[in-house]
């Protein structure tokens, strides 16, 4: 296990989380196109249906779990408090135990009605059930790791999960549609989510062996710190589920109305297009290009701003409990602005290109021009939900905890009836749901701001965090356009030019940055691979050399030194 005291930046440990998260959500793209060849768009309706039930009872049960315990251990640990963090991780399994089972059990028995109209997902939504189960074991180690620093655990255990479940849903949904290969076209696509259910279980299950070794590996250091530890106050396991019932539960009332607008959006969408006569097969279909292929696009960005929340709760809890709140302010900061200079270009990117990008990853001709349209409609909600996310975090981890709560019940309420009003009195479908999308992550933005600010008096740096990387972005997008519409007529290869220019669009946009100050040296240095960074810029110029800046610094203190000594 990694010592937190070991010099192992935020910002480093944020990046591998980041990465990881990134690489997760590229394999799942990669992967969901040939899924959707064997399941078909109908089969990939029904399956989003079940997921989407799965989601919001895994975020009631478990999904808050790592960000949660985390938090509480990294508390006891900035304290060295080693025997009670120890206690809060039993408690935490015990907890999930008791709630993740009983979710379990209540999803497979209560399926046909929790799908509600759509009752051709039961069977996917069943297949899924005992995945609760062990998401909470799962997330219990992961919150573990991340409060003791190491995010590199939680990333190999992600991306093995991943890898897993890929494999197995294309597999066994091509294993199930053959079983039922005499079936009719809804039988067939009943089966193929059913596949794509067993995958996810499939991952969930690897990834918390690999995380129980990890442990077991560690179990020997965890004991000798326990041994050692000589706290005079040690906490009763009575206190330490009173303590993860009070922070457990805002966190999971939260995550739940922040994340549970997907499924509540489904419904909506399906129950007014039933009152506007449309057929229900075809409503799903759509619903399901929507979801499974556009908003699936847009996460991969969005997974870098999950990714810093996980990596910023443990460290932001731990610097505001000992009361240095000047700490505190510089990692709010460095993690906005990491996530900005990666949110604002995919922003850009996906608004510029929407139909090659679309096109690279699903193929599929019948759904590309509604996806393409989709997803150009979609791209702000990067930089909104991206910065929602992570001021979610933030206040969590200040504690904060029920601030959250409040701010994402009131934009549910903004956004649901944004929504209402588009779908009844418009004829925009699915683009009212990208609509409200916007919606509710702008709202969430505004009062998560104010929030942050008050609290912790903290002031945005708006030009450095925002409108520096805006206009490098700009400046990025205009050359990406320019490059693939150019190239696409020497080279008729769309995925070939599509890599070209975003390869070029990447330079143009870091080369841009540094130009305006949008990082410094000793930013870029933070980053991982930061010195390899500051040494390529320094090379093409992009950053004055390091002897310079010495003498201009040592300039710089002579003069207040004689401004000193005349006074």
């Amino acid at each position: 296990m990694e010592d937190p005291k070991k010099k192992s930046t935020f910002v480093f440990q944020a990046g591998i989380l980041a990465a990881a998260g990134m690489l997760v959500k590229v394999i799942g793209l990669l992967y969901r196109s040939p899924l959707l060849s064997i399941i078909g768009i109908e089969g990939n309706g029904y399956y989003n249906a079940a997921i989407n039930i799965y989601t919001i009872i895994l975020l009631i049960s478990s999904y808050s779990i790592p960000s949660a315990i985390s938090k509480v251990i990294a508390q006891r640990l900035a304290f060295k408090e080693y025997r009670n963090a120890q206690r809060v991780f039993v408690c935490a399994l015990l907890y999930v135990l008791v709630v993740g089972g009983a979710a379990s059990v209540l999803t497979f028995v209560g399926a046909p009605f929790l799908v509600g109209k759509n009752q051709n997902a039961v069977v996917a939504l069943r297949v899924l059930s005992p995945t609760i189960f062990f998401s909470g074991f799962l997330g219990v180690l992961r919150g573990f790791f991340q409060a003791h620093g190491s995010m590199v655990h939680t990333s190999i255990s992600q991306v093995i999960e991943q890898i897993l479940n890929a494999a197995v849903s294309i597999l066994a949904a091509k294993l199930l549609i053959g079983f039922v290969r005499d079936g009719d076209a809804t039988t067939r696509a009943i089966y193929g989510s059913a596949g794509s259910a067993l995958g996810t279980g499939a991952g969930v299950l690897i990834g918390l062996l690999f995380m129980f070794g990890m442990y077991r590996l560690n179990s020997g250091i965890i004991k000798r710190r326990v041994e050692r530890d000589r706290t005079w106050h040690e906490e009763s396991y009575k206190d330490i589920f009173k303590v993860i019932f009070t922070i457990v539960t805002p966190f999971i009332l939260s995550t739940f109305i922040y994340n549970c607008t997907t499924a509540v959006n489904m419904n909506v969408y399906l129950y007014v297009m039933d009152y506007k006569k449309m057929d229900a097969i075809l409503a799903s279909n759509q619903y399901g290009i929507f979801s499974g292929l556009a908003v699936a696009v847009v996460n991969i960005p969005i997974a870098i701003a999950s990714s810093m929340s996980s990596a910023i709760i443990p460290g932001v809890s731990a610097s505001f409990v000992k009361g240095t709140v000047v700490q505190t302010r510089k990692q709010v900061t460095r993690a906005i602005q990491m996530t900005m200079l990666i949110a604002i270009p995919a922003s850009v990117g996906i608004a510029v290109l929407p139909r090659p990008i679309m096109h690279f990853i699903f193929p599929q001709r019948e759904s590309l021009d509604m996806a393409s349209a989709l997803l150009e409609a979609l791209a702000v909600t990067i930089v909104l939900y991206s910065l929602s996310t992570l001021t979610n975090a933030i206040l969590q981890g200040i504690g904060k905890v029920n601030t959250p709560v409040i701010h994402a019940a009131a934009a549910l309420v903004i956004q649901l009836a944004a929504l209402f009003a588009l779908l009844l009195y418009t004829d925009l479908g699915l683009y009212a749901l990208a609509a409200a999308n916007a919606v509710y992550s702008l709202v969430m933005c505004i009062l998560n701001h104010f929030s942050v600010r008050k609290h912790l008096e903290y002031r945005m740096d708006v030009v450095k965090l925002f409108l520096k990387p805006l206009f490098a972005a700009v400046i990025m997008g205009a050359v990406v356009f320019g490059v693939y519409h150019g190239l696409i007529l020497l080279i008729p290869v769309s995925r070939v030019v599509l890599l070209l220019a975003i390869g070029i669009g990447v330079c143009v946009y870091g080369a841009v940055l540094l130009l305006v100050g949008g990082v410094s040296r000793e930013e870029l240095q933070a980053f991982p691979r930061g010195y390899t960074l500051v040494h390529i810029a320094e090379k093409l110029h992009l950053l004055s050399d390091g002897t310079e800046n010495q003498r201009k610094r040592k300039k710089r203190r002579r003069k207040r030194k004689k401004r000193d000594k005349e006074i």
